[in-house]
Order: C-alpha cells, then sequence, then structure tokens
C-alpha cells in the first residue's frame, strides 16, 4: 500500500436546523469570540434563511456582521474589500454562509484578516504562511464541497483564476443543514448534485494521491448522491433527501481534497470563465465526453463505481465501465438540464479558445489518469458541441 496524508475538517455537524443554532456553536467553542462576519451574496440574504442564525449569534451577546457582495467567480477586488472590511470591524471570527463562492471568500477574509500576507504572494500550493481567523462554514448548495476543501479559487483577469491551496484553508467547523438549501431551483440542485458526482469519480480515478481513505469516501459520496438526487430535483421539499446530498457532496469534497480532480475540471473551467456557465453546469457538460476519453486507462475503477450506479451490468470492467458513462448521461438528459455546449452559448468557432485555456490547467491536467494533448481536449469539446 502506497504511504499517504490525509487531512480534513476536525469538526462536522450534519443537522436539519442546525445553522439555526450556529451562535452556541461559536459561543461553546469560541467563548471569546466578540465579533462575527457572515459572508454570502445578496441573492442568498434576500431569501431570510440566515435571519434565524444572526439572532441567535446575537442572543449569545456576539456582534454580527453581513459581507453580501460575493458573486459567481469572485474576483480578487472583492475578496481585498471583503477582508478590509472584516479588518476595519475588528472581526474575529468568519462564517462563509453559501455556495463555492461565498466559502471560499470566507476562507480568504479568514487567513488575510488573521495576518500582514498579501493576497498574490498565495497563489499556488502551499503559499501560506502563518495563521487566520477562527472559520465556520455553512453550505446553502450541495454541490462544491467547499467546506471540506483547502481550496478557494479567485477570478484574477478578465476569465483567468488562480488558486490558493493550503491546510490553513480548512474550517474548523463545517455544519451541513438541509433546511438552507430548500429555496433552490430544481435546476441549480441538479447542476450542483452532478458536480458533486464529478469529485467523486476524479478522486475515486485520480493518478496522485488516490488513497484508502479518499476511495472509501468517494463510493459513500457517489452512492449518497446517486441515490437522492432524483428525488430532490421531483420533490425540492424533501429534507431527508436533501441532508443526504449534502452529506455526499461534503464527502465527496473530503475526497477530492486528499485526491485531487483532473480533466473533467480542466475543462469545464474554461466553459465557466469565459462563458460564466456556473461551475456545476460546466462539469456536467464535459463529464461524459472525459469519462469516454479516460476509459481505456480506469476502465477498472470506473467498473469499481459501476456497481453503484449500474449495478445490472455482469459483464467485462468495460462494460461495466461503459454502463456507468451511459447511466451518468441519462441522468443529465432525466433533470433536463443542458447537454451540449450550443445550449449555453458556445460555438464551433470557440473551440480553439477554450482547449488553449483548459491546457493552461496543468494542475488539474497531470492528475488524469490518462494523458490529453491539446487535439484531444478539442475533441473531446467538439463531441459535446
Amino acid at each position: 500500500m502506497n504511504h499517504f496524508e490525509f487531512q480534513t475538517v476536525p469538526h462536522i455537524i450534519s443537522q436539519t436546523g442546525a445553522a439555526n443554532h450556529v451562535g452556541q456553536t461559536i459561543a461553546l467553542h469560541y467563548p471569546a469570540a466578540r465579533h462575527v462576519l457572515l459572508v454570502t451574496d445578496a441573492g442568498f440574504l434576500k431569501t431570510g434563511l440566515m435571519q434565524a442564525a444572526i439572532d441567535n449569534i446575537r442572543a449569545q451577546q456576539i456582534e454580527v456582521s453581513v459581507f453580501s457582495d460575493v458573486v459567481a467567480d469572485p474576483p480578487e477586488a472583492v475578496v481585498l474589500a471583503a477582508a478590509s472590511q472584516a479588518h476595519i470591524l475588528g472581526i474575529d471570527l468568519v462564517v462563509g454562509f453559501g455556495g463555492g463562492s461565498s466559502m471560499d471568500v470566507a476562507k480568504l477574509i479568514a487567513i488575510l484578516t488573521g495576518n500582514e500576507q498579501e493576497l498574490s504572494s498565495m497563489y499556488g500550493i502551499g503559499n501560506i504562511k502563518g495563521q487566520r481567523l477562527p472559520l465556520i462554514q455553512i453550505p446553502t448548495t450541495a454541490g462544491t464541497g467547499s467546506e471540506a476543501t483547502p481550496i478557494a479559487i479567485v477570478t484574477t483577469g478578465e476569465t483567468s483564476k488562480m488558486g490558493v491551496v493550503a491546510p490553513q484553508l480548512y474550517a474548523d467547523i463545517a455544519i451541513l443543514d438541509a433546511q438552507l438549501t430548500l429555496g433552490l431551483p430544481v435546476a441549480v440542485s441538479a447542476a450542483t448534485g452532478i458536480d458533486a458526482m464529478v469529485h467523486a469519480i476524479e478522486a475515486f480515478t485520480t493518478k496522485h494521491k488516490k488513497n484508502p481513505m479518499s476511495d472509501m469516501l468517494a463510493k459513500q459520496a457517489l452512492q449518497l448522491l446517486w441515490n437522492n438526487i432524483r428525488t430532490v430535483c421531483r420533490e425540492p421539499q424533501n429534507l431527508a433527501a436533501r441532508q443526504a446530498m449534502l452529506l455526499g457532496a461534503f464527502l465527496a469534497g473530503q475526497s477530492f481534497a486528499n485526491a485531487p480532480c483532473a480533466a473533467v475540471h480542466a475543462l469545464a473551467y474554461p466553459i465557466g470563465g469565459i462563458f460564466h456557465v456556473p461551475h456545476g453546469l460546466s462539469n456536467s457538460l464535459v463529464l461524459p465526453a472525459v469519462l469516454r476519453f479516460n476509459a481505456s486507462a480506469a476502465h477498472p475503477h470506473y467498473a469499481e463505481l459501476a456497481a453503484i450506479i449500474a449495478p445490472h451490468e455482469q459483464g467485462s470492467s468495460e462494460a461495466k465501465s461503459s454502463a456507468l458513462i451511459n447511466a451518468l448521461e441519462q441522468l443529465t438528459g432525466e433533470l433536463g438540464i443542458a447537454t451540449r455546449l450550443q445550449q449555453v452559448g458556445i460555438k464551433e468557432s470557440d473551440l480553439d479558445k477554450i482547449t488553449t485555456d483548459a491546457m493552461l490547467q496543468t494542475r488539474l491536467l497531470g492528475n488524469n489518469p490518462r494523458e490529453v494533448t491539446w487535439q484531444q481536449a478539442r475533441a473531446i469539446y467538439a463531441e459535446v458541441l
């Protein structure tokens, strides 16, 4: 067995309604906390779903401020403005409350407010020096798994993105509360759920750092997600299914935080960055084609996962691999989300540009079970055009 390291969030609360008691959680674990910053986006703030949490924090005689200027694919300016506000207010604890973008910004606020290091010097892997403020993450979608990862993605140019990857970005506490996901449109629940499945599949098949812990989590995540995504989309008020999806997304996050993602994410990033397609949908669009490309190298692993998704197939590992891919492709059709690049505004004339951008994602492409050339990446895009 290969040697490995495994890191994760040390304290996990998976309970419907738990976010309403976050003030008591803070008082118990951080009795010295005096001023908390909640980080979210304007849309989620307007739902009113944060109010019970705000009231509960204030009931512990702890001051609360809210930063709600987070946008999708947050640019550096938003991160720096948030950190500046936190510094001026004297924040001593940060709570991320939202999707991946809000939780990523919360991570960076906690680190930027907790030390003097410049954001520009943090990009890359392991470049954070020093510590951060206490950090709690509360996801409002079952998708990104950001509450479980040490990764924050920042838009650094018009479309280019940079990642900050460091163990200091793991939250102290993650709270999984399905009540916060009740207002999600079906299309968002579907795309974010598939995003979480991609995390599990890519972690299970990654070329580097695959290990028994990440494998176990990836399988459990995929089972929870596959068994509940249709229910959540058909019955949006089903709290049990939503709680299962949240847990599945979290377990997938734990897995890929330690056994990193690969070509699906690499090819999805330009779709999101250039055409502003939501991250989950970007992943879903290229997923079947990337899996078909990888199958010659990864079919033994895909066959293992087929036991969860396509258990009826009892043939060879290649047959099981094909059954897995077909079942995932069928799922996207069932859920009614876009399956072709043209449906999100991408034309044949755009393929060279997005291919060139995808090939810059060397951190991700290096993990893929099969090497991807420029021509092969373009062919994958052309397959789903």
